[in-house]
């Protein structure tokens, strides 16, 4: 190692792991008092760090000659090993400051439904005010979304249902109604509301298994005194419409952000429906500022995307 890859170990090592970075520093000059003046540091504190790593690891490291310290054998290997760790803790770190600084990113989860406009939204709202700022997206059901959230992948999450989960802080944003949706020619058509029970004997296009949405639909169908009759699943909500529209069965949707020709959405009259959309993210994970601020934009403009506010809202 050379003097000049010396001045090249990143500063915040020095506090993190000290005794390793005046090794580093004593090998490259081959001077106890070289690698102090480079160090800033004592000589007394340079040869305390050195003799306290050859007690820690059992083997003198350094042969003195004179003046100089040469790396021993087993010094020399142990070199490799601590430049290595070195590192890969300075590229942690570098990792970490790209994270916490303005510009950073944010990893954000959530419901595909969301994907057509809330999501693009909020996140063209956000880099008007914060240009450089990167987003990491991440579609997945409730419970894919839940289970990204607990292992780090994303930062927050816009999912519905909400969930009522240990360690997990979730914040209401918006309420979306729901509506049966029938095709234009259906006989319920021409009417301006109705109630679930009117559809009881109607094919049913559903959400998947494992989305929030299905089983909210299926608590709906349970209130009003019937189990839906299934007859096509689909990830997404266009593709549910779309079935609507092909006259294969009725759904129970949020809104559209797009009209789709063909459909009419009849709001319900029965307690309950609507779909709860929330932010999530683990509750002892602290958030960085960029996140933190993309929380207060979701918060203060999401009945702008949404339509309607949070239940608890005034």
């Amino acid at each position: 190692m050379l003097s000049s890859d010396v001045q090249h170990l990143p500063a915040p090592l020095l506090g993190m792991c000290p005794d390793l970075v005046r090794f580093v520093t004593v090998a490259g000059l081959e001077h106890l008092s070289a690698a102090a003046g480079e160090l800033g540091t004592p000589q007394s504190t340079v040869s305390r760090s050195i003799a306290r790593l050859e007690a820690a690891v059992g083997t003198p490291l350094f042969d003195r000659e004179g003046r100089g310290m040469r790396l021993t054998r087993q010094g020399r290997a142990f070199l490799a090993r601590v430049q290595r760790g070195l590192a890969e803790i300075a590229t942690g770190c570098e990792e970490l400051r790209l994270a916490t600084d303005m510009p950073g990113t944010v990893a954000l989860g959530f419901l595909p439904a969301l994907g057509s406009a809330p999501v693009p939204l909020l996140v063209s709202w956000f880099r008007d005010r914060h240009p450089k700022v990167r987003f990491q997206l991440v579609q997945d059901n409730a419970q894919g979304l839940l289970d990204r959230l607990r292992a780090g992948e994303v930062d927050l999450c816009l999912t519905s249902p909400l969930p009522d989960e240990p360690g997990i802080t979730t914040l209401p944003v918006a309420a979306e109604p729901l509506s049966l949706v029938v095709p234009a020619g259906h006989p319920l058509a021409g009417r301006s509301r109705v109630r679930l029970a009117e559809a009881e004997h109607e094919d049913f296009v559903m959400a998947a298994t494992g989305y929030g949405l299905r089983r909210l639909v299926n608590s709906l169908c349970a209130a009003a005194g019937f189990p839906p009759r299934v007859a096509f699943e689909g990830a997404e909500i266009a593709t549910i419409r779309g079935f609507v529209a092909a006259g294969l069965g009725v759904a129970v949707l949020p809104p559209s952000p797009v009209r789709v020709p063909g459909l009419v959405d009849l709001p319900l009259d029965d307690p309950g429906a609507s779909r709860t959309v929330g932010l999530t993210r683990v509750t002892s994970r602290t958030s960085t500022p960029v996140v933190g601020d993309f929380v207060d934009l979701v918060l203060s403009r999401a009945q702008e995307c949404f339509g309607a506010p949070p239940p608890d809202s005034p």
